[in-house]
């Protein structure tokens, strides 16, 4: 019994990391999921499709554009996971990405710093639409991330052929924030 406790007092701080890891490769992934979702349904429906992020909701989901119709029956919104957060590179952000109010309907209340990406209905991705921005494991309770190591990000970006996102492994532009 007492071989068992030793064990698990020096495996439980590696399978805690091992599982905030995998929270954030399946935050990404289901992200992705949904820029390829928004982008098929754009080009099939002939509507413009607009993937929005509140930062201060900590949500992120996909609507078409409002004025196409009432109300969107395919819409979806997704909480972020506990301990995963979404930022925003500001490097890749224009002036006009900033969100006009009357592109989302009004019941979906959201803040005031919604960014989106617009998905146009020929399958490309409006140039307004932000370049990247990153997943990365909150910090923990306390200010502390981890004992001292580096919190793990993972790099979004938009393709260069303007139809896509996509997870970029050789960013060299990994800012300690």
């Amino acid at each position: 019994m007492a071989l068992m406790l030793i064990v698990i007092a020096i495996t439980a701080p590696s399978l805690s990391n091992f599982f905030r890891g995998r929270n954030l490769d399946s935050e990404t992934n289901r992200f992705l999921a949904l820029t390829r979702y928004a982008r098929s349904r754009a080009v099939s429906e002939g509507v413009p499709m607009l993937l929005w992020f509140d930062p201060a909701q900590r949500a992120y989901g996909l609507t078409e554009e409002y004025g196409f119709a009432q109300r969107d029956e395919k819409a979806v919104r997704y909480q972020l996971e506990p301990d995963v957060e979404l930022q925003l590179d500001n490097r890749g952000l224009s002036s006009s990405s900033a969100l006009p109010t009357q592109s989302l309907p009004a019941t979906l209340s959201l803040g005031a710093n919604t960014v989106a990406i617009r998905f146009q209905p020929d399958g490309f991705v409006s140039e307004a639409s932000p370049q990247s921005f990153y997943f990365r494991e909150r910090e923990r309770e306390g200010g502390a991330s981890g004992n001292g190591r580096e919190r793990n990000m993972v790099w979004v970006t938009q393709s260069q052929n303007r139809v896509s996102y996509e997870v970029q492994t050789n960013n060299v532009a990994f800012v300690r924030r």
